[in-house]
């Protein structure tokens, strides 16, 4: 069935609490019915569309004057395994991290490091999501899911993904055009663990001996030590990607701030953590009206109480411009904002 709904507020369906309406609201449970919904109603061609799950990326700085469509296709099976590989497909509403519980309960590898991340399946290959040294490129098979342009349902291969450092094909190329309905994943039963990322190893022995089970805890313990919980203070994870820069910026960087977090990146690039930047730059725990930068983890701008999505995204900018004086690096939103937000504020100079 599809429902559809005007004016719809969206206070309770972003995780940073924001006074936002949408024009129209649909959710869908099965990809039928999307595809019944536009056939039947036929909206405006130009409309703006915007797909939602769990809102957990999602920063509105405005009311929404589109149609927003939420997929709650459900269920996660078992398609086929061997000894050594579990092919799993997911709908698209399922919750992420309970995909992830799902899996490690079974033995099946490759999500543990993900854990704790929120949002819904749906989301996770449109963001390439990752944590602790693994992306979900590394497990996703294939996307399937209904171009709305043409009313088919279509699937893409790993390869056809066009994955990236938190974006893909259905984030950029495709983005307002193809609504992911499931994804399939690739794991493993014979898995190769990733602890090399921060304190993880150490939190994991701390727990025992390493398996799937106490990196999943160890995961688990790490993020709700130093993040805050969504359904408490409003914030939506990670505002800004780590920046990627070639490797001789790293190293001049690194001669002037040994301490600073640089991971290897691929061929002469590596990745220095946003977080890290952001505390230099004196942002920490800083706050500006309504909106702060979290005191335990400067990667995160929460909702003190009552900000407007015009507030955060002012504070972001402001951080921005700091970090971008002191080291000369151009940090980059991973949130996605929703909104004329460049006509109400103007980038970053």
């Amino acid at each position: 069935m599809y429902h559809l709904k005007h004016n719809f507020s969206l206070k309770s369906n972003n995780t940073f609490g924001i006074s936002a309406n949408a024009k129209h609201y649909l959710t869908v449970d099965s990809p039928e019915d999307l595809i019944l919904f536009f056939r039947e109603n036929n909206p405006e061609k130009n409309e703006e569309r915007l797909f939602l799950g769990a809102g957990s990326n999602l920063l509105f700085v405005t009311d929404f004057n589109g149609i927003i469509i939420r997929p709650e296709i459900v269920g996660i099976d078992l398609i086929s395994e061997d000894n050594d590989v579990a092919v799993v497909e997911a709908g698209a509403g399922v919750v992420w991290d309970h995909f992830v519980d799902w899996c490690v309960e079974r033995g099946f590898g490759g999500v543990e490091n993900l854990s704790l991340i929120p949002g819904n399946v749906g989301a996770v290959p449109v963001q390439n999501i990752g944590a602790y040294g693994v992306e979900a490129e590394s497990v996703v098979a294939e996307v399937k899911g209904i171009d709305l342009d043409i009313l088919e349902c279509k699937s893409f291969n790993h390869s056809e993904c066009q994955f990236g450092y938190r974006t893909s094909l259905f984030k950029a190329v495709l983005k307002e055009r193809f609504m992911v309905t499931s994804v399939i994943f690739n794991l493993t039963k014979q898995p190769e663990f990733h602890l090399e990322y921060g304190a993880l190893k150490t939190e994991v022995l701390k727990l025992g001996k390493i398996n799937l089970r106490n990196i999943r805890k160890a995961v688990i313990l790490i993020r709700e030590s130093k993040l805050p919980d969504p359904s408490k203070v409003g914030n939506a994870g990670s505002f800004f990607k780590n920046p990627i820069v070639p490797e001789a910026i790293g190293n001049v960087l690194k001669n002037n701030y040994p301490d600073m977090p640089v991971y290897h990146a691929g061929a002469g690039l590596v990745k220095i953590a946003a977080g890290w930047l952001i505390e230099k730059a004196g942002w920490k725990g800083k706050s500006v009206g309504n909106s702060a930068v979290h005191d335990k983890q400067a990667l995160v701008i929460i909702n003190k109480e009552g900000a407007t999505g015009k507030e955060i995204f002012k504070l972001s900018e402001m951080v921005v411009k700091d970090v971008l004086k002191k080291f000369n690096i151009a940090l980059e939103r991973e949130v996605l904002v929703i909104g004329n937000q460049q006509a109400s504020f103007g980038e970053p100079k």
